[in-house]
């Protein structure tokens, strides 16, 4: 089983810049391709970033290429996700899921719980 945990999420102006991270543990993770998500209100999942094995291949949406930018430290089984030039749309609860695959693939097998970033006008 593989556990994934959020942090980082806040409230920020729009313009400003936050770094989510998302620490993974449980006896089976491999350093699996891994991405992040976000969910808004009334609004389905959309896909944000994603990361392969070791790093070499990234994935963006259309709505953060250029804003966001997506790592990972696999000695500390930690992805993060910096979010830079922050406007309201961003809003959404964001969530860290992980496949079970080293590239970067349609399915994720594993989510966290979420965090929420709320950017004001």
């Amino acid at each position: 089983q593989v556990q994934l945990v959020e942090s980082g999420g806040g409230l920020v102006q729009a313009g400003g810049s936050l770094r989510l991270s998302c620490a993974a543990s449980g006896r089976t993770f491999s350093n699996p391709a891994m991405a992040w998500f976000r969910q808004a209100p009334g609004k389905e999942r959309e896909f944000v970033a994603a990361i392969s094995r070791g790093g070499g291949t990234t994935n963006y949406g259309d709505n953060v290429k250029g804003r966001f930018t997506i790592s990972r430290d696999n000695a500390k089984n930690t992805v993060y996700l910096q979010m830079n030039s922050l406007k309201p749309e961003d809003t959404a609860v964001y969530y860290c899921a992980a496949s079970n695959v080293p590239y970067i693939a349609r399915t994720y097998n594993y989510w966290g719980q979420g965090t929420q970033v709320t950017v004001s006008s």
